[in-house]
C-alpha cells in the first residue's frame, strides 16, 4: 500500500512539475494543447460566443462550441465576460468533496494522466490562486468573481 502511494505521489509531481517549474505562456504551452484537444469544436469556424448563444441548441446537437481559438477569445471564457467558463469546464472535480469534473474535462487528454498534466499546465498559465470557477456575477450556487481572484491571473502571452 504504501508503495502504491509513493508511485502515485511521484506520478502527480513528475506531471505538475515541468508546468510549473517553467514560465507557462498561451504561444508556447496553451495554444499547442487547445489545438490538440479543442480545435475541433472550438476552433476556427465555430460561432463566437454570442452567435453561439442565439443558436445554441442548435450548436451543442452538432457538438460545436463558441469559438476560442486565439487568445482574445480563450481569454473571454476566463475573465470576462464569461468569467470562469473554461475553469468550470476543464476542472477535474477533486477540489471539494461532491464536485463532479466539469463537462470538458474529459477531453483534456487520452487518459487521466494526460488530462490532469494538461489541467496543471492551464492551473500554473493562470497563476497561483488564478483557478476559480466562480461568475462574473453570482448564479445559482456559483458566486461572483472578486477583484482579489482577479487581480491573481497571470495569463502570460
Amino acid at each position: 500500500m504504501l508503495k502504491k502511494l509513493i508511485t502515485a505521489l511521484a506520478v502527480a509531481a513528475a506531471i505538475t512539475a515541468p508546468a510549473l517549474a517553467q514560465n507557462v505562456t498561451y504561444t508556447k504551452d496553451i495554444a499547442p494543447v487547445f489545438k490538440e484537444f479543442c480545435s475541433e469544436c472550438h476552433g476556427e469556424g465555430t460561432p463566437l460566443f454570442k452567435e453561439f448563444k442565439k443558436q445554441e441548441e442548435k450548436f451543442t446537437k452538432e457538438k460545436t462550441g463558441p469559438r476560442m481559438d486565439s487568445y482574445p477569445l480563450l481569454i473571454t471564457h476566463i475573465a470576462y465576460p464569461e468569467t470562469g467558463a473554461i475553469q468550470r469546464r476543464l476542472d477535474d472535480g477533486k477540489a471539494s468533496p461532491g464536485s463532479k469534473p466539469g463537462n470538458m474535462y474529459r477531453y483534456l487528454g487520452g487518459d487521466d494522466q494526460e488530462r490532469q498534466k494538461n489541467l496543471a499546465l492551464f492551473k500554473a498559465w493562470l497563476g497561483e490562486g488564478g483557478w476559480n470557477l466562480n461568475r462574473w456575477a453570482a448564479r445559482g450556487d456559483v458566486p461572483a468573481v472578486t477583484k482579489e481572484q482577479l487581480d491573481k491571473l497571470k495569463l502570460a502571452y
